[in-house]
C-alpha cells in the first residue's frame, strides 16, 4: 500500500440564518447568518502519484455517500471511472467533485498540476443519516477546497476560499446565495450579501478563475458582528427535512419576482435586517429581538400570499413557545421543516428549559447546539 506523501484535514461549521431568508438570494441584499459548533471534516491526501498516470485520479469517500467512488479527469471535468452513467456518483458528491474541479482549474492557470488525491468526508451536521439544515453542502464546499488547496500546496486567504467555493456552488446551483460559505468560511455572526453569481461564473470563464478572484464581485459584501448581548441561540428541529434548492425554485416559478409582493417583501425584509444588524452592533436585546419577531411575520406574510409552506405547525408552535416568555422565534432557513431558531434571556434559565419542553411535546428535537466562534479549521 501506498504512503500518502501529505495529508490534509479541514473542518468547517454548519450555519443557521437569522434573518433575511429568501431575499439574500438576489445580489446586494443583505443576510444574517450563524456559523455552528457542527462540523464537516474533509481528509485529502496525495497519494503519491501525478494525475497524468493510469488508474483514478481521485477517490472520493463519505459516511453519507454510495461508498468509496474513483474518479478520472476527462478535460477539466471528473467523471466515475468504469461507469457509463455517472448520475448517482456525481449527484452523491456533486459539491465535493465542483470542489476539487474548481481548485483544479486554478492550479492548471497558476501552471501548476493536480496530484492524485485521496479525499474522505465525514459530517456531524447528520445524524445517522439525518439532514437537519445546517448548511451541510456549503460546509463540504468550503472544507473541501481548503483541504485540497492547501493539500497542493496553495496558499489562499478566507476571502480566496470563500470565492472558489461560490464558483463551485454556482455551477451547480446558480441561485445557491452562498451564505452558508461564508459562514462556513470566517464563522461566528456575520452580515452577508450575495454576489452577482451569474457575473462571477461568467468573469471566470472569460478571463479565468484565477483572476475572477481577484475581480471586483457586484453585490458581495461579509463582515463579522458581535454575537448578541445576553441572549442565548436556541435552536429546535422538526424532524422534517427540506430541500432549500426545491423552495427557492418553486418560489422562482410563480412568477412571484417582480410584482408589487416581491418588492414589499423585500424592501421590508432589508430593513429587518439592516436594522438587526445595527442592534447587534449596538448591543441592543430588545432592538435584535424586535427585528427578528418582525422578520418572521414577513415571512409569514410571504407564506400566506404565495403557499409555499414555509410554516409548518411544528415550526408555529416553536415560535410560539419563545413567544410565550418574551423570546423571538422564526423558522431559519427557507422553511418548510428542518431547524427554527430562537433568542431567549440567557439569565431566564427556567424559561429555556420550559421552551425546550414545548418544544419535545410539539414535536421539536431541541438541538445542543451553539455558535461557533470560528471559521474552516485545521
Amino acid at each position: 500500500m501506498m504512503t500518502p506523501r501529505r495529508t490534509v484535514v479541514r473542518h468547517a461549521p454548519g450555519k443557521l440564518f437569522v434573518a433575511g431568508e429568501y431575499a439574500v438570494v438576489d445580489p446586494g441584499n443583505p443576510a444574517i447568518l450563524v456559523a455552528v459548533d457542527r462540523h464537516i471534516t474533509v481528509t485529502v491526501s496525495d497519494t503519491g502519484t501525478r494525475s497524468g498516470s493510469a488508474g483514478a485520479a481521485v477517490v472520493i469517500s463519505s459516511d453519507l455517500g454510495p461508498g468509496t467512488v474513483p474518479w478520472r479527469w476527462y478535460e477539466d471535468r471528473l467523471v466515475p471511472c468504469g461507469a457509463d452513467d455517472d448520475g448517482r456518483a456525481r449527484g452523491a458528491f456533486a459539491h465535493v467533485v465542483s470542489a476539487i474541479e474548481t481548485v483544479g482549474r486554478l492550479l492548471t492557470e497558476r501552471g501548476l498540476s493536480l496530484p492524485t488525491l485521496s479525499v474522505s468526508v465525514s459530517s456531524r451536521l447528520h445524524d445517522n443519516g439525518r439532514k437537519y439544515g445546517l448548511g451541510s453542502s456549503g460546509a463540504v464546499t468550503v472544507a473541501t477546497v481548503a483541504a485540497v488547496a492547501s493539500c497542493c500546496g496553495l496558499k489562499l486567504s478566507a476571502d480566496e476560499r470563500y470565492r472558489l467555493a461560490m464558483l463551485a456552488t454556482a455551477r451547480i446551483d446558480p441561485k445557491a446565495s452562498g451564505g452558508d460559505l461564508a459562514a462556513s468560511t470566517w464563522g461566528g455572526w456575520i452580515a452577508y450579501q450575495a454576489p452577482d453569481r451569474a457575473f462571477v461564473l461568467d468573469l471566470a470563464r472569460r478571463i479565468g478563475v484565477d483572476r475572477t478572484l481577484g475581480a471586483p464581485w457586484p453585490g458581495h459584501s461579509v463582515r463579522r458582528l458581535p454575537p448578541p448581548d445576553g441572549l442565548s441561540l436556541e435552536v429546535g428541529w422538526t424532524g422534517e427535512p427540506v430541500s432549500t434548492a426545491a423552495l427557492v425554485s418553486d418560489l422562482h416559478r410563480r412568477s412571484w419576482r417582480g410584482t408589487a409582493s416581491h418588492r414589499r417583501f423585500v424592501e421590508t425584509t432589508n430593513g429587518c435586517v439592516r436594522a438587526a444588524t445595527a442592534a447587534l452592533e449596538a448591543g441592543d436585546r430588545e432592538g435584535l429581538l424586535h427585528q427578528v419577531r418582525a422578520a418572521r411575520e414577513e415571512l409569514a406574510r410571504l407564506d400566506d400570499e404565495v403557499g409555499l409552506g414555509i410554516f409548518t405547525p411544528r415550526l408555529t408552535r416553536l415560535c410560539e413557545a419563545a413567544e410565550a416568555v418574551g423570546g423571538a422565534a422564526k423558522p431559519s432557513g427557507a422553511g418548510g421543516g428542518d431547524c427554527g431558531i430562537a433568542l431567549l434571556d440567557a439569565g431566564a434559565s427556567r424559561d429555556i428549559s420550559h421552551v425546550r419542553q414545548r418544544w419535545a411535546t410539539a414535536g421539536v428535537l431541541p438541538l445542543p447546539i451553539r455558535p461557533a466562534l470560528e471559521g474552516i479549521e485545521e
